[in-house]
């Protein structure tokens, strides 16, 4: 079975072509990718309409590239998979409606995937890891608890009430100076850092439940900066980053234990797998702090390549296979969605107030 995957959800152009072959190593056939971190960095963030122009001007490119590195046609896929939805909308079309063409002109089933899936189902591509297991999704737009049951089968533990833990590492690397991406940017700077000379708070340590915030650490950091005077040294800054990093761990580790606590509850059998997904994932102070706390409690940890944390084709690829190999095929009226929740029955924030 081959599937090609179309991912335009941000500032990731990216194609891939993946098979379902026995052994993980070989099922991705090629994979494309184009950057456009040189165009929003001037920026210090994503810009959509800069995006959106960006995949169209590479994405016909990317597909053609990625054909003929797997040396395929189009004749030779069994069906073509693209991003739906969430994220931003202009990039989101431009990819689904590529996959629209390209599946109508070939008569080729299409499957329209959710982005937070492709993360979630990431970790079967590259290690066959059985249903259910836990997932700690966490990116510039998401941060959040789920138990994954199986493909198309999702309930949310937990999420964000404002900012995810990615947008924070991005914001905090702008006060800081640093550029974007935020989050490499700060873990490169804590490396020379005192991680314990900045007092910040633990935003919802300690409390019931495995919701996050951030919004409040970001502005912790802001007045913690300031207290450094007009121009802080490089060394005020590189404390101030091990700072927020050892925060921002040590939150997300107490959020873990109460997911896993709630996971246990219904799946002490059956589950047995704690993964964690995500451009985040890539931090190896996050990644180090989740592998002992799984063993702490018993669990096998397991993470996706750090290729396959950021935004790719491959994994949208992968999850268009496993749903097109159980009969989950999209017609070609399939919407472009800003927003779209893996489990339909959790899409409020978990505070009153507090919009989806």
């Amino acid at each position: 079975m081959r599937v090609l995957g179309i991912e335009t959800s941000c500032d990731e152009t990216a194609c891939a072509v993946v098979t379902d072959a026995a052994d993980p190593a070989r099922r991705i056939v090629s994979h494309s990718l184009f950057s456009q971190l040189r165009e929003h960095a001037p920026y210090g963030g994503v810009v959509p309409e800069i995006a959106s122009r960006a995949h169209i001007e590479h994405l016909d490119g990317l597909v053609a590239e990625s054909l003929r590195a797997a040396g395929m046609k189009l004749s030779d896929l069994d069906a073509i998979a693209a991003t739906a939805g969430p994220g931003l909308i202009g990039g989101v079309m431009v990819g689904l409606t590529t996959a629209k063409t390209l599946a109508y002109a070939t008569n080729k089933p299409l499957i329209a995937v959710n982005h937070l899936e492709g993360h979630a189902l990431s970790v079967r591509l590259s290690d066959d890891v059985p249903f259910p297991y836990l997932l700690l999704l966490v990116s510039g737009g998401h941060c959040q608890f789920l138990v994954v049951e199986a493909v198309g089968r999702y309930r949310r533990l937990g999420t964000t009430i404002d900012d995810a833990a990615g947008e924070a590492f991005d914001k905090t690397a702008k006060l800081l100076g640093l550029g974007y991406p935020g989050g490499p940017a700060i873990e490169r700077l804590a490396q020379q850092g005192n991680a314990a000379r900045f007092n910040l708070p633990l935003p919802l340590k300690g409390k019931p439940g495995c919701d996050f915030s951030f919004s409040g650490l970001k502005t912790a950091v802001r007045l913690a900066l300031e207290s450094c005077g007009p121009t802080p040294s490089d060394q005020d800054k590189a404390d101030l980053a091990a700072s927020f990093q050892r925060t921002v761990m040590a939150v997300i580790l107490d959020r873990a234990k109460n997911a896993i606590a709630l996971f246990g509850e219904s799946h002490s059998v059956s589950g047995k797998h704690f993964v964690v997904a995500g451009g985040v994932a890539a931090n190896a102070a996050l990644r180090a702090g989740l592998v002992d706390l799984s063993a702490q409690h018993g669990m096998t940890f397991t993470a996706p390549p750090m290729a396959l944390c950021t935004d790719n084709g491959a994994m949208i690829a992968w999850a268009g296979l496993e749903r097109f190999r159980l009969g989950m095929i999209d017609d070609l009226e399939a919407p472009a969605r800003a927003r779209w929740p893996l489990d339909a029955m959790a899409t409020a924030k978990p505070f009153a107030g507090v919009k989806a």
